[in-house]
This record gives structure tokens, sequence and C-alpha cells, in this order.
């Protein structure tokens, strides 16, 4: 039975004035130099705020494709949007509807008003930012865990705790295909060229089918343990898979081979993100930090520190900004209350 990764245990960024955008936007003759200038960048924008989200633990964040919106699922069974404002989030609104825990959404990949949420009350939801209602509610066979939508916006997969992933079609919001896999799958993608669809699973592999037709291509062993989750850079160069042995594997997209490891976790890889550039990528897990390495090296580019396990994050989709959402409590008051807070890293200093 396939587990949700969250149960396993513009003024600020270079807009500021004059050169405040050079560490990050004209770093182009290598990865030293690249790992360097983002450094500088990060010497000056390492602050993390916090922004209270929901009642519960926040199980998945995302940003919308244009980067004005983050969008926040809980455990509260509720959605949360934001806007962005230079260096804060600020709450626009609270989506209800589900009736069980929000465990996994994502946004329409060239709309930003429309996203969908993922939830174990056997349902999903599309909502519109817009008239900030839900448009559609699909039903689904089970308790469903992850969700993505194809990247020529058609179609929406989910896939739920029984192993069973829904093709749905994002028009007519019918089930277009279903397909009841004989292993644990944890996390499910399109490749970005929308023919190919990939799935990781607690054999430790990487699944790969034809898409449309689901035929299956390739299975690749690539962990000795649960492979949990997976993302493609925004280049189409490489995808990343996250492991419970701690490992980041970063794989060849053309050539389906593994080019290099990243080993500086040392628990379960929960959650992955590829910058908007493709050149750095975050992974967190239950480590109290999150590390961000250079794709091209594999080289610690720089760590987010945090005070509990991370369950998501997020690169913004066109600046130096790492959306993320921990098991926080609210230690101040009640220990064992959960925050529900969604943080964002890459801010100045002085903000």
């Amino acid at each position: 039975m396939a587990i949700p990764a969250a149960s396993m245990g513009p003024s600020a960024l270079g807009q500021s004035g004059p050169g405040s955008m050079a560490p990050w936007c004209s770093v182009t003759s290598g990865p030293t130099r690249y790992v360097l200038g983002m450094q500088e960048l990060f010497r000056g924008h390492s602050k993390t705020r916090e922004f209270p989200a929901h009642s519960a633990k926040v199980h998945s964040v995302a940003w919308s494709c244009d980067g004005r919106r983050l969008a926040s699922g809980s455990f509260d069974k509720t959605a949360s949007v934001f806007l962005l404002e230079k260096d804060r989030l600020v709450k626009e609104n609270n989506y209800r509807g589900h009736g069980d825990s929000v465990d996994q959404l994502c946004w329409h990949p060239s709309n930003p008003d429309l996203f969908v949420t993922a939830s174990g009350d056997k349902t999903i939801r599309i909502w519109d930012v817009r008239t900030t209602k839900c448009i559609a509610t699909v039903n689904t066979k089970g308790e469903n865990i992850n969700i993505c939508w194809s990247p020529d916006g058609q179609t929406i997969a989910v896939g739920n705790k029984d192993d069973v992933v829904t093709f749905i079609d994002a028009k007519t919001h019918r089930s277009k295909a279903e397909e009841q896999f004989k292993f644990e799958v944890n996390e499910i993608s399109w490749n970005n060229d929308n023919n190919m669809f990939f799935l990781t699973n607690g054999n430790g592999c990487i699944n790969i089918l034809s898409y449309p037709e689901l035929k299956p291509v390739q299975s690749i062993n690539a962990h000795p343990s649960n492979c949990i989750c997976i993302k493609f850079d925004p280049m189409g160069k490489y995808f990343a898979t996250g492991s419970a042995d701690a490992l980041v594997s970063l794989w060849d997209v053309d050539e389906l081979v593994c080019v290099r490891c990243f080993s500086r976790l040392d628990w379960p890889v929960r959650t992955l993100s590829f910058s908007h550039d493709g050149k750095m990528l975050a992974s967190a897990s239950e480590d109290h930090f999150i590390d961000i390495a250079e794709v091209e090296t594999g080289d610690k580019l720089w760590e987010v520190q945090c005070e509990s396990p991370t369950f998501t994050v997020a690169w913004h989709p066109k600046r130096p900004l790492l959306a993320f959402a921990c098991d926080d409590k609210d230690g101040k008051y009640d220990s064992s209350r959960e925050a529900g807070t969604v943080k964002l890293f890459g801010l100045p200093n002085d903000s």
C-alpha cells in the first residue's frame, strides 16, 4: 500500500537596485562561478520567514506557473492560497470542501488561475482562484495521496493508497484511464515532453510507461530501498529521485542513466524541487536542514536550517525563493499543537 510522503516519519530579489541581479543572473561561465555567485546571493538573502497557513501540518506547497501565488494543502482538510508581494506571502483565500486531509496539490502548467487538490476523502477538486470556488469535484475509488497535471494541461493523474492511478480529462472531468499496479506507487509524473509517464515505487524502482498508451517502457532499479519522490527539471535535461536510503539520484532524461548521487541527507528523502533555471536542486527529509545542491557538480551550494522534518519544498518558477513546510509544533503556547505554517527562504536579510 502506498504511503503519502508526508506521513513517512520580486522587488527584493533582482529588482532592488543597481547590480542586485548580478549574483544569480550574470554567472554563466561554469559551475564554480555559479556556486560562488549563488552563495554570495544567499549570504545576503538567507532569511526564512514563516506565514500562518493552516490549523494542522502542511503536506504540500506549489507555485502557480507565473509565480504570483503559492498554494498549500494541509491535514486540516483545506487548501490555502497566498499572493507573493515583495518579501512576503499574503494570504488570499482558504479553500474548504474536502472531507479529509489534502495530501498533495498542483497547479495547471500554463493557466495560473487553476489548481487541483488530492484528498483522502476519495475525491479530487479543481479550484479557480478568480472565483475562489471549486469548479469540479471528481470522485475516485480510493484515498488519494499524489497528483500531477500533464505538461499539456489536458490530463490530471491521481494515485491512491491502493496503488491505482486514474487519468482524468481536465476539461470534461471524466476518467480517461485507470491502472492498478502490483507495487507500491509513491509519486507520479509526466516527462516534460508529455509522452512518458513515470512512477516511483516501494521496490526502489522507477517504472516508465508510454503515454497515452500506458504500455510499460522500462523499469529502472534506481535505489536499494523505497523510491519515494520524483521531479523533472524545467529544462528537460534531468530528473531526480529521492529514496528511503537517504540518497538523491540524478538521471539523464534521454539516456535514462544515473549521472550522479547526492548523499548529504541522513534520512529518507521525501521531497525534491529544481530551481527555475534547472541549476539547483533542493532536497529534504527528517534531517533538520534542506540541502541545496548545484545540479551539474553535486556540490553543496547552501543548506536551509529547519527545526523539524520537512514535508514539501518548491522553488519559485522565476526567482531563487524556496517555499517549504515542516512538521512544526506551536511551542510558544502548546507544544502538542501543530503550527501549520508555510515558510519562505531566500528573503533579504534586512527585510
